[in-house]
Formats: C-alpha cells, structure tokens, sequence
C-alpha cells in the first residue's frame, strides 16, 4: 500500500464529448479543487477528495491546471533523432530521412537508447501515453515496451510492415510480418499496461498479400488495435490509385483485405471521399488529427468539425517526426490555426478533449486513461498557466479560467509542465 497523495489546483474534468454536445455541458474546470490519489489509481476528485485526503501528502498547485496526462494517439518513436528536418513532400521526405534512420533501429543498443529518450521527452512534455510505429525490426518494438514498462506508462506500438517501395534491409515478406507481428502481439499485448496495434505503414509499402496476411492476425486477435495512414497527400493518394487501380478508393485497399474496423486508427484521413467517411463512421473506426504533420510537410487542412459533426471519432497527435514539435501543446494550438483557415474556432475546452479523453477513446483505452475519474490511472499532466513572461502577461488580464488556460495552450511549451505523474508516481 503506497501513501495517499492529495494534488490541489484547478482541475479539468469531462462528463461528454464537447463536439456531440455543447462544450459547457461536456467539460469542466473545477478551481481551486483537488485530486486524491492511491495505489496508482484516482480515488475521488472535489470535495470528496479532500475530505478523504486529510491525511494524505499534499502537492499543492496554486493556480495551475491539474488535467490528465496528454494521449498522443498517432507517432513514429524511431523518428526522434530526425524531427523538424527540412522540408519535401511526404514521398521524398520518407526517402531522405525517414528510411535511413529507421534502417539503424536493427541494433537493440541504439532502439533502446532512442526509446528511452523518446519516452523521457514525452513526459516532459506532459504526454504520458502514446501511440507509436517502430520499425519493422522485432528489437525496435521490444524497446519501446520495455522502455514504457520501465516508466508504467500505458503505451500502444507495433512493428511497422513493409514488403514493397522500401529500400533494402527494411523490408519483411507477408509471412514474416505476420510471424513477427503475431509473436509481438503475444509477448506484449495487454502485458503490464502494453497493448499492441498491428502496424502496416500504409497501402504504398504492402502487397495486396501483406495486407491480407495482417487482416488476418487482426481477425485472429480482435481486441489489438490496427494502426495505418490514409489520405495524407493528394500525390499519395494518386499512387495507391496507381498501384491498386482496383481499389474504390484508398481506403477500400485495406477494407478489402479485413483492415477496416471500430478498433482501427487511421492517421491523417485529410482528403476523404464520401464513401470513405460513411464507412469509417460505419464500423466506428478512430481518425487521428496531426496538425504540425500535416503543416509541416504540405498536407492539407484535416475537416475536424465537418468530421466530428459527422459523427466520426478523433484523436489528437504529434505525428514525431513528421510533426515537428514533441509538445501536445503544440498540436492542440496548430489544430486550432488549421480550424481557423476552415472558418471555424475550436473551443479550448475541445482542444483539450481531443489531447487526452478524445485520444484515450479512439485507442479504446478510456478506461484506464484520458480522464480525472475515480477508478482511473492517476495519469495526470500539472500546467502552469503563467510559465512565460509572454503567457503570464497574456494569464493576468484573464476574464475567466477558460480565458486562462487558452493562452497556455496556444503559447505554451515544455516550461509549462509544472508536474508529471505516471501512474500515482510523480515523474
């Protein structure tokens, strides 16, 4: 039994999701309030919390935000040492950067020195969840997990299959990324707090034959995640329509070999056809938002208002390396700029949806983590609502506590993170 902890400050909570429902029915800062903490897990939050925290240790945060840990729902761990490299379109950019990293995480020593300082940024940075690619090396997957194990954070990775338009040395077969991926998938998933995703990087990359043989691990193993890409670019989409001229559209060459499903996450989704969009929001497939990605190397402006009034369930995402910043602040600032150029102004009460409870759903994890909810993982991010000069100018003419924190999301960078706690532990 470890020693109760009592964090006081402001503290965001959700009762809905603020893009089905008016954002001041769905969520709430509570100021001036607190959070009992035991074992690992929320045991109550307000009033409750004090009046049983009485003699728990207390973390007093007087004037910060107290919100849970940011879900970083769509990235590329082995992309660390390459982030905010200059320029190109996404076809290049994978060619000159991307492959000739990712062909180093063959050597355990380096895998795990990266995911080590990968998972070390993210917590600085406030993220205590993520969603992450690998390589298509076995190592670079067992580093990754064993890095997040080392931390307890609640982590969802897979090895990364490519059998066609990679260079040599990073491509697998059909066979072996399914033998690889199965025996990850039973070496990890839902080992500590470990979940795997079976991971084809996108339809360029795999044969119609390595689509179909990871379909078939997913239908073997229903309750692991399947994670890919989908319509990032328009010269990317030209290319799968070039390399499957039988396909209805980009996303039938994975619907067609079983890779379309409600526990399937599709990263990007910028350009969709209508078919598409009805038929993610059909199964309950999870779209992932990498707004600094999607800036960053050219993309386009993803529809999170037109999506979500759909119906269609998002997350939120860093994209590293294609998204050029760590911090979820980033994203939920640049999400807000891409739903400007849109003509619409995403709430911050939303932004912050999407970086935690908005993320933790689309990874169907909602039930350890994206919320400040008794039974849940004291996964918890502390913001420091006044961390600049700039910010606390800005904090000081504040009107209300949501005119508070929105300058904190739109300016704010690491020095921003007060406090980390990873499952009750402060990091």
């Amino acid at each position: 039994m470890t020693t109760a902890q009592l964090l006081t400050g402001h503290v965001l909570t959700f009762t809905d999701d603020p893009f089905i429902v008016p954002w001041p029915d769905a969520v709430r800062i509570e100021e001036n309030s607190a959070v009992l903490v035991k074992d690992g897990h929320i045991v109550a939050t307000g009033t409750a919390a004090t009046a049983q925290g009485t003699h728990a240790k207390r973390h007093d945060y007087p004037g910060h935000l107290i919100c849970p840990g940011f879900v970083d729902a769509h990235a590329h761990y082995p992309q660390t040492a390459i982030i905010a490299s200059w320029g190109k379109r996404l076809i290049d950019w994978l060619n000159t950067y991307t492959f000739p990293e990712e062909m180093r995480f063959g050597d355990p020593d380096y895998a795990q020195s990266t995911a080590d300082t990968y998972l070390d940024l993210l917590l600085d940075h406030g993220t205590t969840s993520v969603a992450s690619f690998c390589t298509i090396h076995s190592t670079s997957v067992d580093a990754l997990f064993t890095a997040a194990a080392d931390r307890n954070m609640a982590v969802v990775a897979g090895k990364t299959c490519m059998d066609r338009n990679a260079p040599d040395g990073l491509r697998d077969t059909a066979q072996s990324a399914y033998d690889d991926s199965k025996a990850l998938l039973e070496r990890w998933h839902c080992t500590g707090r470990a979940r795997y995703a079976i991971t084809p990087r996108f339809s360029p990359t795999s044969t119609e034959d390595q689509l179909a043989a990871l379909g078939a691990l997913w239908a073997e193993h229903p309750d692991a995640l399947m994670q890919t890409h989908l319509s990032e670019q328009v010269d990317e989409i030209a290319w799968v329509r070039d390399l499957c001229p039988q396909a209805r559209d980009y996303l039938d060459t994975y619907e067609a070999h079983g890779l379309l499903g409600t526990r399937g996450l599709y990263g990007h989704a910028i350009h969709l056809e209508p078919r598409e969009i009805h038929r993610l929001r059909e199964v309950g497939a999870g779209l992932v938002h990498c707004p600094t990605s999607n800036t960053f190397i050219g993309s386009g402006l993803f529809d999170l208002m037109g999506l979500t009034s759909q119906g269609l369930r998002a997350g939120l995402a860093t994209d590293t390396g294609g998204g050029s910043s760590f911090s979820m602040l980033r994203s939920m600032a640049a999400a807000y700029e891409i739903a400007q150029l849109r003509g619409v102004a995403v709430h911050a009460a939303q932004l912050l949806w999407l970086a935690t409870a908005g993320s933790a759903r689309v990874l169907h994890h909602s039930d350890e983590i994206g919320q400040i909810a008794s039974g849940l993982a004291a996964d918890l991010c502390v913001l420091n609502l006044a961390s600049t000069s700039a910010i606390a100018q800005r904090h000081a003419r504040a009107e209300d506590i949501w005119d508070a924190v929105f300058p904190t999301i739109m300016m704010g960078d690491d020095r921003a993170i007060a406090d980390v706690w990873v499952a009750g532990q402060k990091r």
